[in-house]
């Protein structure tokens, strides 16, 4: 049985972390400038926009509790009096959390909040500091959750970074968002993986011609998205194309 006021929350938290993301093209570490190669998709690929927010969560505990937290740690559980206010997150976000069932296992809904005053990138969604959207992107299901809270902090990092949280698949993600009536960050194009382009130029041409504007503007705003993140189907390869890396990059090569 679970009870998450027993659970060590520190493995808890670790378990329940969105994974790193790398670049589409290699970020060199020296001057933050694109090299090859670029990432290689051996299937379809499906391009969402990358909204800029702040990367949230909602851990659904199979004791019918929930937790809210953001990318590096919890902020708020079910019930709790005080809540950490960071971001607004747990504000925007646990009327969100309330409405989600349990089940059996742990299901973690991950989620972009943006606008309001989160990071200088809210202006390009809405003209109003206190108006704040939120759209998901990925939901992992952890039906086995019993072994990986007995491993050590370094194992839990070590699995979750090489793809061992195990995801809903894309068609059934759909689904799921549709059933809980939950918006997801837009979904752009599928297109085989073969087809994306390896030179960084033509990345960029890409972006731009997939996103002139943001498509998640909040009040009529559509100000300049942030870019894309590719993603297989079933999450075995996840990367992401910022128009900010492609554009310093191209800069210092003229």
């Amino acid at each position: 049985m679970f009870d998450v006021r027993a659970a060590d929350l520190r493995l808890l938290n670790s378990l329940t972390k969105y994974p790193s993301i790398a670049t589409y093209h290699t970020l060199d570490p020296r001057d933050g400038g694109l090299t090859s190669p670029a990432t290689v998709f051996p299937g379809e690929v499906v391009a969402t926009e990358k909204v800029d927010g702040t990367n949230s969560r909602l851990v659904l505990l199979p004791d019918g509790s929930y937790l809210i937290g953001s990318r590096e740690e919890l902020l708020y559980a079910k019930g709790d009096l005080i809540g950490n206010p960071a971001l607004g997150i747990v504000e925007q976000l646990k009327p969100v959390a309330a409405q989600l069932p349990a089940g059996d296992g742990i299901r973690v809904y991950y989620l972009e909040l943006y606008g309001g005053k989160v990071g200088g990138a809210a202006k390009q969604y809405t003209r109003d500091p206190a108006r704040f959207g939120w759209r998901l992107f990925d939901v992992a299901d952890l039906t086995e959750w019993r072994e990986p809270l007995t491993w050590s902090p370094a194992r839990i990092s070590a699995w979750r970074e090489s793809g061992g949280q195990p995801w809903v698949p894309e068609d059934a993600l759909v689904t799921l968002a549709a059933s809980a009536g939950l918006e997801l960050t837009p979904r752009l194009w599928h297109r085989p993986g073969a087809e994306l382009p390896s030179a960084i130029e033509g990345m960029h041409e890409l972006l731009t011609a997939t996103l002139p504007a943001t498509l998640v503007g909040l009040d009529g705003v559509s100000g300049r998205a942030e870019g894309l993140v590719l993603r297989a189907p079933d999450r075995s390869v996840i990367a992401k194309a910022r128009f900010q890396d492609y554009e310093r990059t191209l800069r210092r090569r003229r």
